[in-house]
């Protein structure tokens, strides 16, 4: 079972629902550590001060904010106050429309499971936010940062999907987008080249290739063997022209 992460309550409306959060996804990662090649000898990181190079201990570290040439030391209790009132409870502020929201501001899943006693509430709201077809925007309190996150349901559980705020994401101002347009010929084709390659969405169907491969060439290491690297797909030649471009991908779509 794994271990929760953050303990509180979702606050709806008057109703409090106690609940535990837990991470939501996991990344399929190999466990890979640093070592001295020529005598495989592990390398340890530590902590070294800037100003005299010697190593400082997890006891004398501080966090500080550098203002002008020094710091501003702040403590736990800074943290606590900046947070008070807000670190135990996943706040609704209103309901929105999942389908209303970009994907850009979509940034960790979590899943929410009840305290003893509060099943029943939590079921009701899970219920009820299925039916209404509407998801809960929230913000909590969790390691010291404020979070906005969108409360949702499906017919087992309630999840969060923490999100980014409206300042942290970047603007494409920058970008050199041309302001170029297609002509209707090109995008009926694009649109029937997407309508080709529709189909239901099934996650379970895609894997993490590279990380099977990568376990599969380990293994055979220990074992000193060799593996071959899977053959590369065929690359089709460029094509200058857009439409050709265009005619060939329906081909292949069909």
């Amino acid at each position: 079972m794994p271990r929760a992460i953050w303990k509180g309550g979702i606050s709806f409306g008057l109703v409090y629902i106690p609940v535990k959060l837990y991470s939501g996804a996991g990344r399929n990662e190999i466990d890979l550590n640093m070592i001295r090649e020529e005598d495989k000898c592990p390398i340890k990181y530590v902590r070294i001060c800037q100003n005299d190079g010697k190593e400082v201990p997890w006891k004398d570290i501080a966090k500080g904010f550098k203002s002008d040439d020094f710091y501003i030391i702040i403590k736990d209790e800074d943290f606590k106050k900046a947070s008070k009132g807000k670190s135990e409870s996943i706040d609704i502020l209103e309901f929105v429309k999942t389908e209303e929201i970009n994907p850009r501001y979509f940034e960790k899943p979590y899943l929410l499971e009840p305290e003893k006693g509060a099943g029943k509430t939590y079921n009701l709201l899970r219920q009820a936010i299925i039916k209404s077809k509407m998801a809960g925007l929230a913000k909590f309190v969790m390691r010291n940062l404020e979070h906005m996150a969108l409360l949702m349901a499906d017919d087992k559980v309630m999840y969060l999907a923490q999100m980014r705020f409206h300042e942290e994401l970047r603007k494409p101002d920058d970008l050199n987008i041309p302001s170029t347009s297609p002509s209707k010929q090109e995008l009926e084709m694009a649109i029937q080249l997407i309508k080709g390659m529709s189909t239901k969405f099934e996650p379970e169907k895609y894997k993490d290739t590279y990380q099977e491969t990568l376990k599969k060439i380990i293994d055979a290491k220990s074992k000193n063997k060799e593996v071959k690297a899977p053959k590369k797909k065929k690359e089709e030649p460029a094509m200058e022209d857009l439409m050709d471009q265009l005619k060939k991908s329906l081909e292949m779509a069909n």
